[in-house]
């Protein structure tokens, strides 16, 4: 049993991460400014494990309060999920992105470096990638980004490789995620985004309970199967699953190591949108629009990698997507 501090932890995924390892037997304590979640979360995360935790608000820049914090509680690992993440808000304040994402990791690793804590799982995306120059996506594929907020999670993965090779005492593993979907099979805690959702699974789930009019489709004239983007829909509970397995990794294997989080199958917004008609027997209105600046045409992983080092591998398929996410807006209202 080890104690886990999760920054973000009261997030999309770093609150359905907490459920899993406390299904695994750890302890957890979440550090959150609640900028774009609620301390609500708190109270479900402990309806659905039966069990009390503790959340510590505060902002990641704050170095001397996340020393404080790992003193307190006698942290032996964190899971890194803070930070900014929607790639079009990334296009239009990109310092914004810059402060938060890099500097508040930054001051995350001196928190950590003075407490001499070096067990970290990072919560990367396939943003690294770029715009991909094969399929599916290996994690020697070359890195690139196409706006800022894959950036930061280049550059912070960079600062985290760096430092691994710097002093051996660092074990890192960074997860790099494809597109995390669905929620909590008790309904209670799901993605619930603060603004307009910048992701397509919440944005159908408002639509189709009338709380916005129409989806928006950015873009239908992509070199793919039917115009729409493609990507690698994996549901949230498989990646909560896979920090546990990562945690477990690290607990054995220093330096820095990369890992996909996906499926290896992509679907088009189309698919997507058709499923979700199907599964929740809902109509779903729809228009297209213009791209967005920073999207690529298809995005799905080579999830091989995640198999062979941290023996895992997604268990749930497109339908339980999207009646997760059905059901957890269905209480939403």
């Amino acid at each position: 049993m080890s104690n886990i501090l999760l920054t973000g932890g009261t997030g999309f995924i770093g609150s359905h991460t907490a459920i899993s390892l406390i299904e695994a037997g750890h302890n957890i304590f979440l550090f959150d400014n609640l900028s774009n979640s609620s301390s609500d979360v708190v109270e479900k995360i402990n309806q659905v494990s039966s069990k009390r935790i503790k959340l510590i608000i505060g902002n990641i820049l704050d170095t001397k309060l996340l020393e404080e914090t790992i003193y307190t509680h006698s942290i032996n690992s964190v899971i890194h999920f803070a930070g900014l993440k929607s790639v079009s808000d990334s296009v239009s304040k990109p310092l914004e992105y810059f402060i938060n994402n890099i500097s508040g990791t930054i001051s995350l690793l001196q928190a950590m470096d003075r407490a001499n804590i070096y067990n970290l799982v990072f919560s990367s995306s396939a943003t690294v990638y770029g715009k991909p120059q094969e399929l599916p996506i290996k994690e020697n594929h070359p890195l690139s980004v196409v706006n800022p907020y894959g950036r930061t999670k280049l550059h912070i993965e960079e600062i985290l490789r760096d430092i691994s090779l710097a002093n051996n005492s660092w074990n890192i593993i960074s997860l790099r995620y494809f597109n995390p979907v669905g929620a909590h099979s008790s309904g209670i805690i799901g993605e619930n985004p603060s603004n307009i959702p910048s992701n397509l699974f919440p944005y159908i789930c408002q639509v189709a309970s009338g709380m916005l009019p129409f989806l928006k489709i950015f873009g239908n004239d992509y070199e793919t199967k039917d115009g729409t983007g493609v990507r690698d829909y994996i549901h949230v509970m498989d990646v909560a699953d896979g920090h546990v397995s990562a945690l477990n990794f690290i607990e054995n294997n220093s330096g820095f190591h990369e890992v996909n989080l996906g499926t290896g199958t992509g679907y088009s917004v189309l698919e997507i949108l058709n499923a979700f008609k199907s599964v929740c027997e809902i109509d779903i209105p729809f228009k297209f629009v213009p791209r967005r600046e920073g999207d690529v045409p298809s995005c799905y992983a080579d999830p091989t990698m995640a198999y062979e080092l941290l023996d895992w591998k997604h268990k749930r398929n497109l339908e339980e997507m999207c009646k997760s996410s059905w059901n957890f807006q269905k209480q939403c209202k």
